[in-house]
C-alpha cells in the first residue's frame, strides 16, 4: 500500500513565498488554470513539466512562452516518444491489452512514464511538492499518485482539482480568461483532449452524456466513413518477435538497424478507411 502525502492549502498566500512546485503540465485548461492557482493559494514557486509523447504537430509550440505568462518560473519538455514507444506501446500491442474491448489504452500508459519523468524533474531541482490536473473522480489521478509515492514518496502532492472551488471546465474558462491566459477550450467547446503517438481522446461537455453522439469536429486524426473514398486500401504490416516492423514491405528505421530475429507471419489488413469513435480516458 502507498501513502500519499499531501500538501495542505495555505489561502491567498504570498506568490513565491510558498513550496517550489513541479507540475505536469499540457497547456490546456486544466494546466493554465492551475499555474496561477497554485501561486495564488499556495504562494508557490512553479516549474512545468511537459512531455513529448506524440502530441502532434506544433502542439508544443510556443509552451514554454505560455507557460512563464501563466506565471511558471520555467517549463522544461522532454521528449519521451521513443522510450514511450519502446516501453509502454510495443508491451501493450504484444499483451493485446484492449479496455472493455474498445479502448486502446492510450491515456493508461502515457501517464506513468509521464509521472516518472517529473519526479526525476523535482528530484533534480529540489522540489517541495508535484501536482497534476487529473479530475478528482477518474483514474488519472491514481496513475500519477502511484507513480510519485513509489518513486519520491518524500514528495508532496497537490490536486487541486481535490481542492479548488472550482466546479466545472466553465468555471476554469472563466478564470483563465480573467488572467489573461489563452486557451482552446471555450463555452461551447469545452473538451478535454489527450493525444499521443497511440491515440487520441476527448472528455467533457457533450460527451458525458451517452445518449449524444460524439460531434464531427472533435476529430483530429480520423475521416467519417461517409467521407471516406469507396475504394478499400490494403496494408500489409511485417512483424517480428510481436512489434510491427515494417510497413507494405518498407521497414521502419529500427527494425532495419536491429539484429536478425525470427519473423512472425505477416498480417495484413484490407478495409476502407474508418473513424475511431473512442471518447474515453478510461
Amino acid at each position: 500500500m502507498y501513502f500519499i502525502h499531501h500538501m495542505h492549502k495555505q489561502t491567498n498566500a504570498r506568490p513565491g513565498t510558498g513550496p517550489l512546485v513541479v507540475l505536469a503540465y499540457s497547456g490546456g485548461l486544466d494546466t493554465s488554470a492551475i499555474v496561477p492557482w497554485l501561486r495564488e493559494t499556495h504562494g508557490a514557486r512553479v516549474v512545468c513539466f511537459a512531455a513529448d509523447v506524440g502530441q502532434g504537430l506544433g502542439e508544443l509550440d510556443g509552451l514554454i512562452a505560455k507557460a512563464k505568462r501563466s506565471g511558471a518560473e520555467d517549463c522544461i519538455i522532454e521528449d519521451l516518444r521513443e522510450e514511450f514507444v519502446r516501453d509502454f506501446v510495443f508491451p501493450t500491442l504484444r499483451a493485446g491489452a484492449v479496455y472493455a474491448r474498445t479502448y486502446l489504452l492510450g491515456t493508461s500508459m502515457a501517464r506513468p512514464l509521464t509521472a516518472a519523468h517529473q519526479v526525476a524533474v523535482a528530484q533534480r531541482l529540489g522540489a517541495d511538492a508535484v501536482a497534476h490536473g487529473c479530475t478528482g473522480k477518474g483514474n488519472d489521478q491514481v496513475r500519477f499518485e502511484l507513480t510519485y509515492a513509489a518513486l519520491a514518496p518524500e514528495l508532496q502532492v497537490i490536486a487541486p482539482w481535490r481542492e479548488w472551488k472550482f466546479q466545472s471546465r466553465e468555471d476554469l474558462i472563466a478564470y483563465v480568461h480573467a488572467k489573461g491566459v489563452p486557451v482552446q477550450a471555450t463555452a461551447e467547446k469545452p473538451y478535454s483532449t489527450d493525444r499521443n503517438l497511440w491515440h487520441c481522446s476527448h472528455e467533457g461537455g457533450i460527451l458525458e452524456d451517452p445518449s449524444q453522439e460524439a460531434p464531427e469536429h472533435i476529430f483530429v486524426m480520423t475521416k467519417n466513413p461517409l467521407e471516406a473514398p469507396d475504394e478499400p486500401v490494403v496494408v500489409t504490416i511485417g512483424f517480428e518477435e510481436g512489434n510491427p516492423v515494417s510497413v507494405d514491405a518498407v521497414p521502419s528505421v529500427q527494425s532495419s538497424s536491429s539484429n536478425n530475429s525470427t519473423k512472425s507471419p505477416v498480417s495484413t489488413a484490407s478495409a476502407a478507411p474508418i473513424s475511431s469513435r473512442t471518447g474515453s480516458s478510461a
